[in-house]
């Protein structure tokens, strides 16, 4: 089994899965005669094949035991897909760079801090909605549309906080 210590998410650790959405770390202007900051393009969504399209969704997750153990990572060939929490929720994230298989010394474990969200990148590999705490909602923006979208491959992984 793979055993593996999530670390704190930072943007520079998740780039080669994808993108990390932070209000706190990113450029914003303002709208609405000045009473808003909008933080601006925060993770590229993207929807790759014929008839796609973007949907938002909301997800409402149980939380996990730690350790975290994990039969399989699923990953999305076929577009990106944006988890944000709504209500400061912590999440596990695990991830392995997209490919036909996963090389278990590839893989990554992260620990959101409640405001991080992340957009996984197309085929990225990825463990399953894994919060934390209590029930989360989350705000989900993936892709709709033909193909199949969704693949998993069964690996056994461990996974504990640091």
């Amino acid at each position: 089994m793979l055993e593996l210590v999530a670390q704190p998410l930072t943007a520079e650790a998740f780039a080669p899965f994808g993108d990390v959405i932070d209000s706190r770390t990113s450029d914003h202007f303002p709208i609405n005669a000045g009473r808003t900051q909008r933080h601006h393009d925060l993770a590229q969504v993207e929807t790759l094949g014929e008839n796609a399209r973007p949907l938002i969704s909301i997800f409402v997750s149980q939380p996990v035991e730690v350790p975290l153990v994990l039969p399989l990572l699923e990953r999305h060939p076929l577009g990106s897909q944006a988890f944000v929490p709504m209500h400061e929720e912590r999440f596990i994230v695990v991830v392995a760079p997209a490919g036909e298989s996963i090389e278990p010394d590839s893989v990554r474990a992260f620990v959101t801090d409640g405001r991080q969200g992340v957009n996984y990148a197309p085929s990225t590999w990825h463990a399953i909605q894994s919060v934390l705490d209590r029930v989360g909602e989350f705000l989900v923006v993936d892709r709709g549309g033909d193909g199949n979208n969704c693949e998993e491959y069964a690996i056994n992984i461990r996974v504990t906080l640091a």
